[in-house]
């Protein structure tokens, strides 16, 4: 009987689904708090409008200009820690080649595998650092473009999660209406993020889902509340 082959799934686009989290998230949210906020103070759909556009602009730069420092960051930390480990390598090599021995150990290398794992690592400058970087310091080398594609992402999903809760008061000009709807629309698309995210992180999505919606609907709720009482 022919085997069934042997199928691994695993999601490598985790840098990726991280940046579009955070970016959804806060756009879904803090918009979203603005307008249900403003909504208790104002009487004219136009001025919830104009606020949130601005805060949307506002935030997606800020934002995307954050991931984009943060992933710079990273790829300069990397740099600096594969230098340091050449230099050690240069200068302390005896040193690095024990090191490399107690780590392999921690896997259940010894006697002649050991060596012989150790001379092929050792054998190879860049590999012994690319060895070192991952297994001593726990560092993957960043993607040169990573910082770029980060502030792009992270400002991408903020500006589209926040239209959803601003597009209702484009629609109509009565401002119960349109709270109304955008507290529909915005808690299902809560719901759905959340379910989304779960579903590419490995968490149970229903779970995923309701605690996205308490975060949103805790803001919102917030924001509307004090509106209220200072107006």
């Amino acid at each position: 009987m022919p085997a069934t082959p042997h199928i691994e799934k695993h999601f490598t686009a985790t840098a990726i689904v991280r940046d579009a989290v955070i970016g959804m998230s806060d756009g879904l949210t803090v918009p979203f708090a603005l307008a249900a906020g403003l909504s208790a103070a104002v009487s004219r759909p136009d001025v919830i409008v104009t606020a949130g556009f601005a805060e949307i602009a506002a935030g997606a730069i800020a934002m995307g200009l954050g991931g984009f420092l943060a992933a710079k960051t990273d790829a300069q930390h990397y740099e600096s820690e594969a230098a340091r480990e050449g230099n050690e390598i240069d200068h302390m090599r005896a040193h690095e080649i024990r090191e490399i021995e107690d780590l392999l150990r921690g896997y259940g290398l010894e006697g002649d595998p050991l060596k012989s794992v150790v001379g092929a690592i050792s054998a190879d400058r860049e590999r012994w650092i690319d060895f070192m970087m991952r297994f001593e310091l726990g560092l993957e080398k960043p993607d040169p473009r990573r910082a770029l594609t980060s502030a792009i992402t992270i400002g991408g999903a903020y500006v589209l999660g926040g239209l959803v809760p601003l597009l209702p008061y484009l629609a109509t000009e009565n401002m119960r209406t349109a709270l109304l709807i955008s507290v529909l629309t915005t808690g299902g698309a809560l719901l759905s993020f959340g379910a989304a995210k779960g579903h590419f992180t490995g968490v149970n999505r229903i779970k995923a889902a309701f605690q996205t919606l308490l975060v949103g609907g805790l803001a919102a709720a917030a924001a509307f509340g004090l509106a209220h009482a200072l107006g």
